[in-house]
């Protein structure tokens, strides 16, 4: 774990922000009433990992740089940051269809809240820093957790 300026960890925050600043300015309709219903012990957990993983994606370097075997843990979670991308993607072209934030890409659940929170996990793992790591399972936990609860309220209506 080495403190620095990572480049790495901005372009990550950029890849994640630019869908989400998009995505905020025209919300699916029905949002708000399946986001009124939110645990609020997730969403605290939500967003102090939000907070964490931000500056921490930031301000850690890889002591090892981009040397091998250190490098795959960053090619990998790059990788999971494409198929984010892909998922913001498919879901714009749903016509922002309010369930199609949901639907799994491939045997990837939830991946506009899985991906990220591995991808960042990854990049955690690339800084060597525990801190960054645990900034990723918080995340984790709330924002998947607050995904998989709107996924099943979504379900619940549908019956």
């Amino acid at each position: 774990m080495q403190l620095g300026f990572s480049i790495v960890g901005v372009a990550f925050l950029v890849m994640l922000f630019v869908p989400n600043i998009k995505w905020a300015k025209s919300q699916p309709r029905g949002y708000e009433e399946v986001s009124a219903h939110e645990n609020k012990v997730l969403l605290a957990f939500e967003r102090i990992g939000q907070v964490a993983c931000s500056c921490t994606a930031v301000v850690f370097v890889c002591p090892q740089g981009f040397a091998f075997p250190w490098a795959l843990w960053l090619v990998v979670a790059f990788v999971l940051m494409v198929f984010y991308e892909v998922a913001w993607a498919r879901y714009f072209k749903s016509g922002q269809r309010l369930y199609a934030m949901y639907t799994p890409l491939g045997p990837i659940p939830v991946p506009l809240a899985s991906l990220p929170v591995a991808a960042f996990l990854l990049l955690g793992v690339w800084h060597q820093s525990p801190v960054a790591v645990a900034a990723a399972v918080i995340l984790g936990i709330g924002h998947v957790g607050i995904h998989l609860g709107h996924l099943r309220e979504l379900a619940a209506k549908q019956r």
